[in-house]
C-alpha cells in the first residue's frame, strides 16, 4: 500500500501535469473538432489505457530497454510520426464526421488514441522519471505501486481530455451544418495531428 501521505503529494502533482495542455489535449480537442463529443471522450478513454500499458511496462522494468537502446525509441516514435500524419491526410481529405450515436466514429477513436499513445516512447520514459519519485521499496512490491500512481494520472487525464473533446465536439456539431466551415474544421484538425506528428518527430530523447 501506499502512505497516505506520498499519495496526497502526488495528486496534485498529477492533476497539474493533467492540466497542462500537450499532445494527448490537443489529440482529443482534434477528435471533438472531427467526429463530435463521443468520439472525443473515446479518444481519451484510448489514451488513458495507453497510458496504463505504459505503466504496466515502466513497473516491469521495460521502460529501460526503451532508453537503453535508441534504436528502439526512434522506430516506436517514427511509426508514431507516420501514424499522426496518415490521422491527419484523413481528416483534410474527407469532411469531418457527423456528430452522432453511431459507434464507429467513437470505436475509431477509442483505437486512434490507444495507438497514438503506445507510439510515444516519450511516455514511458516520463513515466520513469515522474512515478518512481514516489514509489517506495520499503512499502512493498515495485509494480502495485506503480499501477496504483499511474491509475490517478490516467484517470485524471481522461477527464480533463474528455473535457476539452467534449467542448470542441460542441462546438464543431454547431458549425458542421455549412460545407465551408466543415471543411474548415477538417482542416484545423488534420493540421492539429500534423504537428503532433512534427513535435514527436523533433523531441529529443531523455
Amino acid at each position: 500500500m501506499i502512505d497516505p501521505v506520498i499519495l496526497l503529494t502526488f495528486v496534485p502533482a498529477a492533476l497539474a501535469l493533467n492540466l497542462t495542455p500537450g499532445a494527448d489535449m490537443l489529440f482529443c480537442l482534434g477528435q471533438g473538432l472531427r467526429a463530435g463529443p463521443r468520439a472525443a471522450v473515446a479518444a481519451s478513454a484510448g489514451i488513458s489505457l495507453g497510458s496504463m500499458v505504459h505503466v504496466t511496462l515502466a513497473g516491469l522494468g521495460l521502460g529501460a530497454a526503451v532508453a537503453a537502446m535508441p534504436w528502439l525509441f526512434d522506430v516506436i516514435r517514427w511509426v508514431g510520426v507516420g501514424y499522426l500524419l496518415y490521422l491527419a491526410w484523413g481528416a483534410i481529405g474527407h469532411r469531418p464526421e457527423p456528430a452522432s450515436p453511431a459507434p464507429g466514429p467513437a470505436r475509431r477513436a477509442f483505437r486512434d488514441g490507444l495507438l497514438v499513445n503506445l507510439a510515444n516512447p516519450k511516455v514511458i520514459l516520463f513515466v520513469l522519471a515522474f512515478i518512481p519519485q514516489f514509489v517506495d521499496p520499503a512499502a512493498g512490491p515495485i509494480l502495485p505501486q506503480f499501477l496504483m500512481l499511474g491509475a490517478v494520472i490516467a484517470l485524471g487525464g481522461f477527464v480533463i481530455n474528455a473535457g476539452v473533446g467534449l467542448f470542441a465536439g460542441g462546438a464543431g456539431r454547431r458549425l458542421t451544418g455549412n460545407p465551408s466551415t466543415r471543411r474548415a474544421l477538417g482542416w484545423l484538425s488534420g493540421g492539429i495531428f500534423a504537428a503532433l506528428a512534427l513535435r514527436l518527430a523533433i523531441i529529443e530523447r531523455a
